[in-house]
């Protein structure tokens, strides 16, 4: 290597401004004809009611989550809500940033569904629970928050259900 040349480099090599993963200013990443990889947003996702569903349940979960965190009892509850905000979240930013056809290890919508029925199924207790003890007004409205995330998540269901079997038919009819 000879000397005042960038470690790595052999003498008579071109040299490079910095590691290949470094965009340059332009954007351009070296050795690439397009611009830098971007992840694409599903531009329809944001306007359909499947997605106003999920901001809802995202919303509610959260306000549940800090009205039983403010109350202070029943961590179950407050881990509950926490998990549910985060699922929610997850499968939100999958849906936007289309990492369900990239990652075509799972079927993710019946992942999301599946996801809807435990949630459902766990709200169930939680929020009769918590409206029925209503030690405090914050478990009180944390449980009213946990029933109306329970319908939430049942509207969730129908549409990704009937998101499914629309495109079950659509692939049938493709197949004839």
């Amino acid at each position: 290597m000879a000397p005042g040349s960038p470690a790595g480099s052999a003498p008579g090599s071109p040299r490079l401004n910095g590691p290949s993963w470094v965009a340059s200013p332009a954007g351009h990443r070296p050795g690439s004809a397009a611009g830098p990889t971007r992840l694409p947003l599903d531009r329809a996702f944001p306007r359909s009611a499947w997605c106003a569903v999920k901001i809802a349940r995202t919303l509610v979960a959260l306000a549940a989550f800090i009205r039983f965190l403010t109350a202070g009892e029943h961590e179950f509850y407050t881990g509950y809500a926490g998990l549910e905000t985060v699922t929610t979240v997850f499968f939100l930013l999958l849906y936007l940033l289309r990492l369900d056809a990239r990652m075509r290890c799972l079927y993710w919508p019946l992942a999301d569904i599946l996801n809807s029925v435990t949630s459902a199924m766990l709200l169930i207790p939680v929020g009769l629970t918590a409206v029925k003890i209503k030690t405090n007004k914050g478990i009180m409205a944390g449980g009213v928050l946990s029933l109306i995330l329970l319908a939430l998540c049942l509207v969730d269901m129908f549409l990704l259900w009937k998101k499914i079997s629309l495109e079950k038919a659509r692939g049938r009819s493709a197949a004839k």
